[in-house]
């Protein structure tokens, strides 16, 4: 038995996040279903490094699955373009060691949140419309608290199936990227259920002047969802990066 890492990338605005959802269409089945037809076999089971929430995008997304024979990952890979909607694309298949694990592998994830204060009818699906511009020094000097603390239950989704909510998180910053718009990233070895969303959110109520930044780290310390801010909405959110 071999196993196959698939790097790729996906729009996630019509998709019921990157895991498999009884009522709604998902990227893991679009790419099960996929792998199905050109393996020619019944079941593939193809894990993912994480489960990207509903309308979440990744520019780097990694899955591993299974086989029992040999596989020109290059035809495999061209096939797989071929066949997938074209919101999903795969940039490599390759064989790996039958140990690593799109997930549990994974040394670190990095995300980025993007944000405008214009209103532009190409980016409306990638950017968060923001109606003023907040104090994003003010928002950086928050983030960095981010890498002081292990414990984000406060940024988690409540009733979440996770056994810790530690985290360890080694970059967090604001940085613009043009006149109007800003992109916010974090990098750690892990990430709880909408933990970026309600980081987000929280930092720009810093920003906005709702709470100091020793608030801010009073949220963290309380260990309590319902003390942070809201989450933002999922479009602003990429996936963007996973080391091996």
């Amino acid at each position: 038995m071999q196993r196959y890492f698939i790097y790729l990338a996906y729009d996630g605005t019509r998709y019921h996040g990157w895991q498999i959802q009884p009522n709604g269409d998902s990227v893991q089945q679009q790419l099960m279903n996929a792998l199905q037809t050109l393996l020619r076999r019944e079941v593939i089971e193809v894990t993912g490094a994480g489960r990207t929430d509903a309308g979440v995008h990744a520019k780097l997304m990694v899955a591993h699955f299974d086989y029992d024979d040999a596989i020109d990952c290059m035809k495999l890979t061209d096939k797989l373009n071929r066949l997938l909607p074209p919101d999903i694309s795969v940039f490599k298949v390759i064989p790996v060691d039958t140990e690593m694990h799109a997930r549990f592998s994974a040394k670190s994830r990095r995300y980025e949140y993007y944000v405008t204060i214009a209103k532009s009818p190409f980016m409306r699906q990638y950017r968060y419309k923001l109606h003023k511009a907040p104090d994003f020094e003010l928002m950086n000097h928050a983030a960095k608290l981010l890498l002081q603390v292990k414990d984000f239950t406060s940024f988690s989704k409540l009733h979440a199936d996770v056994k810790t909510n530690i985290c360890h998180v080694t970059r967090a910053e604001w940085k613009q990227i043009d006149e109007v718009t800003w992109v916010f990233t974090i990098q750690a070895d892990r990430f709880l259920r909408n933990m970026v969303r309600a980081v987000v959110g929280t930092l720009l109520e810093v920003g906005y002047g709702k709470i100091s930044i020793e608030d801010f780290l009073q949220i963290i310390l309380q260990k309590d969802r319902c003390s942070a801010g809201m989450s933002v909405p999922a479009h602003g959110l990429f996936l963007v990066d996973i080391q091996y």
